[in-house]
């Protein structure tokens, strides 16, 4: 019984996100009955489950939803903007309310009680419960007995056979027909017993055996039916089907039936152009099939098979089909990432030792490592796959935040979501969720003015918040944009200043003053509040994205408001990357970083004093970093002409040009967390085992990068400040 709650629980979470999905597009316009529809299902099913397992509470309130989703449903309620809003709060509760039913606990009473008072007003007001008494008092009518005749009606004496009418139907299936199971010939016996039938295939559309689709439908059928049934009826026989084909029924008189069969018996020109088959419809175990001949032999052409080039759409309509889906603990598929792992690490081996023993590239041997690298490769990004999910589940939560946060701020937003379907690994969408809440609810607290405010400024009154995910670089950003008012840099330093977290004197650019909400304890807040207010929120949010292996950055303007973009990978798991000699190091460089690699010239290279170098390529000056001296793997500076230089990119856009002694070559990493493992370290993003069993640690270009030039100077040059 437990793991039959808990399959419920899960199909609970996929039916709320189902639920507000679709509930979002009402509220933007869409008045589709097939949307009012789905979210009418899903209310559903989540009241005949909670019924099943005896959650009263749930029961009663979903009861209540559904009432008012059905009047919605039936036009009988118009889904206007508040009604919508209302809707939109009771999916709040009752998502609240499967929560506690999950946990064993309850819900805010008074919350759902406000709620379900909402929607009964909206149901007319009537109480839950009540039942409108429906009795009718006889003694009420105006009734008076009437004598009729029958014999008008009925013919008591001999009956006379019904008339029969002739139709044709014309039946041709889609693949997507197959490919829910029904059964072609199952309808035409159903059609059978309804009258006299004479049945036709053309084959004319099968198309050449080499473009022919095992799961596309080629065949056509013409029925010629007999019967005294209406037309309604014999359309019936077709109601499971009739989204999966073609089909048309009408009426012939007998002339219109001779002239088809005879043009039918006609000799055919191009035999090719259409064949046939007649088929005469019995039980399963009677039937029987007569093949008309077979067109002339010879060449086949394109002409020959008019319907060949239609083979790639019929396999169109059969991917139509919905897929079948199973479900799988999630521990398994760790443990089989975790695997995949340590195969690709054992793989590395192999290819170190194979290396090391001098072995001939076109041996037996290197070349059936090669193979096992590329289906090692394969394995694991198939693997991957399986973790990686789309993004709108956590989009959608942000819903709810929204619509709460502005309710206590008494302001009006509007989220606009963009890119919900971007995949990403598991694990990071599990820890997105804290750090994304963090920052809608500081956007519209704190980004997003008053509506008098907006108004005064020229903006509409209802503020927009913008949510979007973007695959880049093989990292995911997620951004936060709002047109809200920006940052007000002057109040920020101001508040920084007070608090002591920089000197009065400090020189900082607008990035730098941005970046100061980071700081532990910044809070633009005047007073504390449920939202705001006691320094705590994107210091955090920032640790967490870095705990991620990511960034955050701002971009604001004065008046027109703020982004926040996020950089993530897109897994946690592996990393292909440049595996790179530093100061007898071994240190692997990310390749979506890097740009190309250069062999610095002494005449390319320029000082710019105190030791700070550039590098001159395509007509521009790049800085030049050196690797060892930065991580003090060196304490004197080396010449660049004796080195490589790796030219990189930043996720800001900004470019360098880091300095190592040697590339030994491009390799797939598995990534391990150093800082679970040891700690956080400036300039270093996690570790990895090579094939010879060392650790090596994966750079952070964007930290060396965005290192302050200052540092880099006295890490490169100790001797010259003595």
């Amino acid at each position: 019984m437990a793991a039959i709650k808990q399959t419920f629980f899960q199909e609970c979470e996929e039916q709320l996100v189902e639920l507000e999905s679709g509930l979002l597009k009402m509220e933007d316009g869409d008045d589709d009955l097939e949307t009012v529809n789905a979210v009418f299902r899903a209310v559903h099913s989540i009241k005949g489950g909670a019924g099943a397992f005896g959650f009263d509470e749930l029961v009663e309130f979903v009861h209540v939803f559904e009432t008012t989703l059905d009047l919605i449903r039936s036009s009988r309620l118009a889904a206007t903007p508040a009604v919508t809003k209302t809707l939109l709060r009771a999916s709040d509760i009752l998502a609240d309310l499967v929560r506690a039913a999950r946990e064993g606990g309850s819900a805010d009473a008074t919350a759902v009680q406000v709620i379900a008072d909402e929607l009964n007003a909206l149901l007319g007001g009537a109480p839950r419960g009540d039942e409108e008494d429906n009795t009718i008092s006889v003694e009420s009518l105006d009734f008076e007995p009437v004598t009729i005749s029958l014999d008008s009606i009925f013919d008591v004496g001999e009956e006379e056979a019904p008339a029969t009418q002739d139709f044709i139907v014309r039946f041709k299936p889609s693949a997507g027909l197959y490919a829910k199971a029904n059964e072609t010939l199952r309808l035409l016996r159903e059609l059978g017993r309804l009258g006299e039938t004479s049945v036709e295939c053309d084959i004319g559309e099968i198309p050449l055996l080499t473009e022919l689709d095992p799961e596309g439908a080629y065949l056509c059928w013409t029925i010629r039916l007999t019967t005294s049934v209406s037309e309604q009826q014999v359309r019936e026989i077709f109601e499971f089907v009739e989204w999966d084909c073609e089909l048309s029924v009408e009426t012939a008189d007998v002339g219109k039936l001779l002239e088809e069969l005879q043009e039918s018996l006609e000799p055919r020109e191009a035999p090719a152009e259409r064949a046939a088959v007649a088929i005469t419809i019995a039980e399963p175990a009677e039937k029987s099939v007569a093949v008309a001949p077979e067109p002339q032999s010879g060449p086949a052409t394109s002409e020959d098979h008019p319907a060949a080039g239609k083979a790639e759409a019929a396999k169109g309509e059969g991917s139509g089909a919905v897929q079948a889906t199973i479900r799988v603990d999630l521990d398994r598929v760790d443990r089989l990432i975790n695997l995949v792992g340590e195969l690709v690490i054992n793989q590395a081996m192999l290819s170190q030792r194979v290396s090391e023993a001098g072995l001939s590239r076109a041996s037996s041997v290197v070349i059936g490592l090669d193979e096992l690298e590329q289906l090692t490769r394969d394995i694991q990004d198939s693997v991957m796959a399986i973790r990686a999910q789309p993004v709108k589940p956590v989009f959608q939560r942000m819903s709810r935040t929204v619509r709460e946060v502005a309710s206590m701020t008494g302001k009006s937003v509007r989220l606009v979501m963009d890119g919900e379907a971007t995949e990403v690994d598991k694990t990071v969408i599990e820890r997105l969720t804290d750090p994304l809440t963090h920052m809608i609810r500081n956007a519209v607290d704190h980004g997003i003015e008053k509506a008098e405010d907006r108004v005064a400024a020229g903006k509409p009154e209802e503020g927009l918040l913008r949510l979007s995910a973007t695959h880049r670089s093989g990292r995911i950003v997620i951004e936060v944009a709002d047109d809200g008012a920006g940052i007000n840099r002057a109040r920020v330093r101001q508040i920084a200043i007070s608090k002591g977290l920089i000197p009065a004197e400090a020189n900082l650019t607008d990035d730098e003053v941005d970046n100061l909400i980071f700081l532990p304890g910044f809070s633009t807040a005047s007073s504390v509040s449920n939202i705001s207010g006691r320094g705590v929120g994107m210091d955090v949010v920032k640790r967490a994205i870095q705990a991620l292996g990511g960034r955050i950055s701002i971009s604001s303007v004065p008046g027109r408001g703020s982004t926040f973009s996020m950089s993530l990978p897109l897994t946690l798991a592996v990393l292909d990357g440049m595996v790179v000699t530093v100061g007898g190091q071994t240190l692997v460089i990310p390749l979506t970083a890097i740009i190309e690699t250069l062999q610095p010239k002494k005449e390319s290279v320029h000082e710019l004093g105190s030791g700070a170098r550039v590098i001159a390529t395509r007509n521009t000056f790049t800085p030049l970093i050196d690797v060892g001296a930065v991580l003090l793997y060196r304490d004197e500076p080396i010449d660049p002409t004796s080195q490589v230089a790796l030219l990189v990119e930043s996720e800001s856009g900004a470019k360098c040009a880091l300095l190592v002694d040697a590339i030994q070559g491009q390799r797939q990493v598995v990534i391990k967390s150093l800082e679970t493992n040891y700690g956080h370290v400036h300039g270093i993003a996690a570790a990895t085992i090579l094939g010879d069993g060392r650790v090596a640690l994966i750079l952070d270009v964007d930290a060396i990068v965005a290192r302050p030039r200052a540092d880099m100077i006295v890490a490169e040059l100790p001797a010259a400040a003595e």
